[in-house]
């Protein structure tokens, strides 16, 4: 029988350093600097208007192995609303839409996912606001997983996620013949993985 060298013995265990091999699910807390929701909505019929929650955090499971995402919840603050214009600001923070006194945290649990390619699926979950649930579905691309190549140096998670909701589902109906009831929601971020997940 043929002996293997010292070197080819090596290789397998240098090739297990170099890759990270993850056993169970990773435990993700969104990075608030690198954390980014827009949202865009029709205005009568002529274009539409762009704006930005500033203020959210959050934290998620995802599992390597099978591809997928576990428990998770992010949490906006509503009062963080932001379109350029004050004036149109105090009144998305307002009784008429965000009621942001009265509700200050807009919150997305994950309930589920379903995997629809190597790095592409759809995020089920409930979102709460104005006090009312409903059940929302993202389409979510995982961009990359990587040791973040400078700064803190983590293991980085990002990812893109869109859905559009209807408002009026949540009560928020006023103004429903100028201001359109679709709204198209993009999140783009990046998650470091927690310490001692892995």
């Amino acid at each position: 029988m043929r002996r293997l060298s010292q070197h080819a013995l090596a290789l397998p265990f240098a090739l297990m350093a170099v890759v990270p091999a993850y056993a169970e699910p990773i435990e993700f807390t969104i990075d608030p600097e690198h954390f980014s929701i827009s949202f865009a909505v029709n205005h009568l019929g002529y274009a539409s208007v762009l704006g930005f929650f500033t203020e959210a955090e959050g934290h998620f499971a995802y599992d390597e192995e099978t591809g997928e995402f576990g428990a998770g919840k992010v949490v906006v603050q509503s009062d963080s609303v932001f379109t350029d214009n004050d004036d149109r600001d105090e009144h998305l923070r307002g009784d008429d839409f965000l009621n942001a006194e009265e509700y200050p945290d807009i919150v997305f649990e994950f309930t589920d996912f379903t995997k629809k390619g190597d790095k592409e699926g759809v995020l089920a979950g409930d979102l709460t606001m104005l006090g009312q649930t409903h059940p929302v579905s993202l389409d979510v691309t995982l961009n990359k997983t990587a040791e973040y190549p400078f700064g803190h140096g983590k293991y980085t998670l990002g990812l893109s996620a869109t859905t559009t909701i209807q408002r009026s589902e949540w009560g928020m109906d006023y103004g429903l013949d100028m201001v359109g009831d679709d709204v198209h929601l993009r999140f783009e971020l990046e998650a470091n993985a927690k310490s001692g997940s892995f």
